[in-house]
């Protein structure tokens, strides 16, 4: 039995290597440089469960980029290529965006595959911010749900071309003609359909090409024989009328195609593909695919849609800025061509500590990078030696000699931040826009179980925080605890388990804490005189002003005004009075929580000709900040959060019991087939739990996304509990804060 377990092995090692070898050779290819128009740099975003997993799974297969297909939680405990990591496999989750690419056509395709949580709402945001194109996944059953408009918004943030791709036909209760009408109506998408579907659930045959009218199949084990056939007769009138839609819908979008279609001139296939080309590069029409990626469905078509539909690199203007002393920095169109001479430019995008050290993610925006060039890190001013230049397909990595405009790659050995830009020539001055980073939203106190780990701790601490901007930590000296903040549990509770994996360190999570925030209510004067006289250089300084709430839409900001005028206050001791704020503005008096919101207006002063310093008008700041303290009208703003919860339409009255018990607002409800899906606003602090109380009260059938929405001024019971739990951890009793404040 033994022998012939052990043949058995040797035969599938043997016949792995042989197809690592067939893929190698076909990859080789890859390294030569391409012409700039067979290049595409495309991302798969979605919300949680779409598919955007399995989807690049089988992009990989019919590209012959792998030799076989695994799922995403499948039964052989492989798991999906891009899904690398341990955790990601066991959860059936993405966590990190992982970069591949491959062969479509001869076009070489670079694909990032993203998280759908919101938690890891930053993967996704700098994937989006170094791509030309983007497939957005939408659920046939689920349709548009919160997170597909989170993404939405990030794609129109960094104006990212994106084609949809409806998915997961084979589901029960799959309605694309539903899922097209919430684009229109929630996106604002000027959408239509470029494919069909030839039935649905279980009777998913294949889909209709309405550009070509022709339908097409999926044949063999894994439907990788693509079949043309004609239109099915019963399907004929449907398939005229969506065809007119797109037409019609194109001739709006397009100038050129909407001047032959109001002539009524005759056009071709052609003439329809490239209306559709130009309004989607404009990102005035998402043309959109339908299939079944689990069931090898519509992929093939749709990395048809990507080479014809996306742009390549040499067609996205991306500007640089270029700083000069004194002057508004000037914006500066990037030369994407690949024969050009001119300097390189790179984006470092992502960090990741890979087997041989630290791993930076580049996109390379102009001119071209060879192995052993010097690049210098523009904000550090750093120089560093390219040792290696290397491409990724998930975990895996491939050694290139050089690089040019439009690729996406990655090096060892820089240290560098999230969203650096690197140079060969400093005397160019230029620095490419960076990343947005929301502010995270949830903190919990974290201590490695054992102390004997501590060294551990500290490493993976350095590391992840190093890794992903949201994921902050510091040290309270108050509570005496440490302190890590992120975008949600589920963000937190993954850092701890890959401590315990990766590192050896078991952690203990404490209860999560809200990350509120202090401000003002009316705007507060101050004067403020700060005096000390101890022998030698005293210290002098006078601040007068005005510290003033922003308006609800800014609420998360700080603004400082300089409005001095003539030399009460030097110039070069303003900067001073500045960072005084800025650090009182870290912990608040009321609560001890941040302070938002606030502009602080810098009217007029005093200094000494001897005593006055930048320090002395740093202490008069954060006297001034005291004493609103005691004279303003201070309140605490919480985080609000988007819920939305989708259930049976039996327990509606249920859930909106549970929400309304929240002090949640319902804004929405729509119904349909027998479910129902509710969306409200609801204070994050009173979401903790949640989850189990909605699965108990829906018969495990209910589930819900939350994503930070905005800061508002919570409820005053609220606001005095924080207050009061606050004065008992510093030892101080509302009765002897009275009495402090008295004396």
């Amino acid at each position: 039995m033994n022998r012939i377990t052990h043949s058995h092995v040797l035969k599938s090692i043997s016949k792995s290597i042989k197809n690592n070898h067939k893929c190698m050779c076909k990859y080789a290819k890859y390294a030569e440089q391409k012409s700039l128009e067979r290049i595409r740099n495309i991302g798969i975003s979605a919300h949680i469960d779409s598919g955007k997993t399995t989807l690049t799974e089988r992009i990989l297969y019919y590209t012959g980029r792998i030799e076989t297909m695994h799922e995403v939680k499948g039964k052989d405990n492989v798991g999906a290529t891009m899904d690398s990591m341990e955790l990601e496999r066991q959860r059936g989750i993405t966590i990190q965006s992982a970069a591949t690419y491959t062969l479509w056509k001869d076009h070489n395709i670079n694909i990032i595959d993203t998280p759908g949580h919101v938690d890891f709402t930053v993967e996704v945001e700098r994937a989006l911010r170094v791509l030309d194109g983007a497939i957005l996944v939408l659920c046939a059953v689920g349709g548009v749900q919160s997170q597909s408009l989170t993404v939405n918004r990030q794609m129109k943030r960094y104006n990212v071309p994106c084609l949809a791709f409806i998915n997961k036909l084979d589901r029960l209760g799959a309605n694309p003609y539903r899922v097209l009408s919430q684009m229109r109506s929630k996106m604002n998408h000027h959408a239509a359909f470029v494919q069909l579907p030839i039935g649905v659930e279980s009777n998913c045959k294949g889909i209709i090409d309405l550009v070509g009218e022709k339908s097409i199949y999926f044949d063999g084990q894994f439907g990788e024989q693509v079949r043309y056939d004609e239109v099915p007769k019963d399907m004929r009138v449907e398939s005229d009328e969506r065809r007119h839609e797109l037409i019609e819908h194109l001739s709006n979008c397009d100038d050129a195609f909407g001047e032959l279609y109001l002539e009524e001139k005759p056009f071709t296939q052609d003439d329809i593909k490239a209306a559709i080309r130009r309004s989607c590069l404009k990102r005035t029409f998402t043309p959109v695919f339908v299939g079944t990626a689990l069931k090898n469905k519509g992929v093939q078509p749709l990395l048809d849609g990507v080479v014809d539909f996306l742009p390549n690199p040499g067609e996205v203007e991306n500007y640089a800025l270029k700083e000069k002393e004194g002057e508004e920095s000037q914006k500066i169109l990037l030369d994407s061509s690949r024969n050009g001479n001119k300097p390189f430019v790179s984006l470092a995008f992502k960090l990741e500590a890979g087997r041989f050290g630290q791993l930076t993610y580049m996109r390379c925006y102009q001119g071209k990078l060879q192995k052993g060039d010097n690049i210098y890190n523009v904000r550090t001013q750093k120089k560093v030696r390219v040792a290696r230049l290397i491409r990724l397909h998930s975990n895996n990595m491939e050694d290139v000699n050089e690089v040019y405009a439009g690729d996406i790659f990655a090096l060892f050995g820089v240290d560098c931040a999230s969203g650096d830009t690197f140079v060969t020539d400093l005397k160019l001055n230029l620095a490419l826009e960076s990343i947005y980073v929301p502010e995270p939203v949830v903190s919990m106190s974290i201590n490695p179980t054992n102390s004997k780990d501590r060294d551990n701790f500290s490493k993976a601490i350095a590391r992840f925080t190093k890794e992903d901007p949201t994921f902050h930590y510091y040290y309270d000296d108050d509570s005496r605890e440490t302190i890590v903040s992120g975008m949600g549990e589920l963000h937190l509770e993954i850092y701890a388990q890959r401590m315990e994996r990766e590192y050896n360190c078991p952690v203990t999570l404490g209860k999560p804490k809200v990350a509120f925030r202090e401000t003002l209510i009316f705007p507060c004067e101050f004067d403020y005189f700060h005096k000390k006289q101890s022998g030698g250089q005293g210290q002098y300084a006078k601040v007068i002003g005005v510290l003033e709430p922003l308006p609800p839409h800014k609420n998360t900001l700080l603004e400082f005004v300089d409005e001095t005028v003539g030399t009460n206050i030097p110039k070069q001791y303003v900067p001073g009075v500045k960072r005084g704020f800025l650090s009182m503005a870290e912990k608040g008096l009321l609560a001890g929580q941040k302070l938002s919101g606030l502009k602080f207006r810098l009217i007029d002063g005093a200094h000494h000709m001897v005593d006055s310093s930048e320090y002395s008008f740093f202490l008069a700041a954060q006297g001034a900040i005291r004493d609103t303290f005691d004279k303003g009208n201070w309140q605490i703003l919480e985080p609000i959060m988007s819920v939305e919860i989708t259930a049976p339409e039996e327990f509606q009255g249920a859930v909106i019991a549970q929400i309304n018990k929240r002090h949640g607002i319902v804004t929405s409800t729509e119904g349909t087939e027998g479910w129902f899906i509710l969306h409200a606003e609801v204070p994050l602090n009173d979401m903790f739990g949640y989850a189990g109380e909605l699965r108990s009260s829906t018969q495990g059938k209910g589930e819900f996304t939350m994503e930070y929405c905005r800061y508002s001024p919570c409820l005053p019971e609220v606001q005095e509990s924080i207050i009061a739990e606050y004065q008992n951890s510093m030892g101080l009793s509302p009765e002897k804060d009275k009495k402090k404040k008295k004396n």
